[in-house]
């Protein structure tokens, strides 16, 4: 597992939070499974972006939140969260095309970043769709 202390101060935290912004959906490829919306926020800083997929009754089904080469995944079908790394922080040619992400599970669940990934998403508590990610928690 790739663990790496994630200890940020409130500041830091709020300011991520703060960060993140609703990026126009037509950027999206639509999805394949008809109903469904697709929804991405990116953060203030290289690799920060959340991605979620709701169905036509606004539940989510996917959620995706990837920062400082970690992610954090969940899906209405296995509804456990996986932790990870990304491929985002490797210098190699593929990683610096957009859209080349790819992801590799931790072989156990970093705590610590899903209690960060958690702190972020509660600094956005007033807004439905964090409200609606956070209880997946």
């Amino acid at each position: 597992m790739n663990h790496i202390n994630y200890m940020l101060d409130k500041n830091e935290i709020a300011s991520l939070g703060a960060s993140l912004r609703e990026i126009a959906p037509k950027l999206l490829k639509p999805s394949s499974q008809e109903g469904t919306i697709r929804i991405w926020y990116q953060g203030g800083e290289p690799y920060f972006d959340l991605f979620l997929e709701l169905n036509h009754d606004y539940e989510i089904t996917w959620f995706q939140f990837t920062l400082r080469g970690k992610s954090l995944s969940w899906s209405i079908n296995t509804p456990i969260f996986k932790t990870g790394i990304t491929n985002e922080l490797n210098i190699d040619d593929v990683s610096f095309y957009s859209a080349s992400k790819t992801l590799e599970n931790d072989s156990d669940s970093d705590r610590e970043f899903i209690d960060l990934v958690k702190s972020i998403l509660q600094t956005r508590k007033d807004e439905e769709i964090f409200v609606n990610a956070l209880a997946l928690f």
